[in-house]
């Protein structure tokens, strides 16, 4: 069984809301999967203070801060689908994918999903997937 993603974390058609709403439901997702500490919703918080994780193609990236790397048990992500959008510090994104990486295996993860997400048109695909389809796509997204 993939241990990074399950299809249980994989929600489409979300409503827009605000970004701080959005890292604090995929931070409980992680908190109550075993995949994080309670703590590392504050470190994804914290992240997005100082950096937006917009990566463009409207795709966010949500993770935390260096500091709050301890607060990671086990690598894993959330992906969370947006229709019709929702505001990302000034941003309109459709497609949310929370990162939780032990040590530095976020920075795979990080890597693999920008080459996944590079494309417009494969977001665009990705959006009008399916929960398995999704899955397919970002099952393999592993630390190298």
């Amino acid at each position: 069984m993939n241990t990074i993603l399950q299809k249980k974390n994989i929600i489409l058609n979300c409503q827009s809301k605000a970004k701080e709403d959005v890292i604090k439901e995929i931070g409980k997702i992680f908190y109550d999967d075993g995949y994080t500490t309670e703590k590392y919703t504050q470190a994804m918080l914290d992240k997005e203070k100082v950096f937006n994780t917009a990566i463009g193609n409207a795709v966010a990236i949500p993770h935390g801060i260096e500091e709050g790397k301890c607060e990671v048990k086990k690598s894993g992500l959330v992906i969370m689908a947006f229709p019709q959008g929702t505001d990302w510090g000034g941003e309109t994104v459709k497609l949310v994918i929370g990162i939780a990486g032990v040590g530095d295996e976020h920075i795979d993860i990080l890597s693999n999903i920008a080459v996944t997400c590079s494309d417009e048109d494969e977001v665009d695909e990705i959006l009008k997937s399916s929960v398995d389809q999704i899955y397919d796509t970002f099952a393999n997204i592993e630390a190298e």
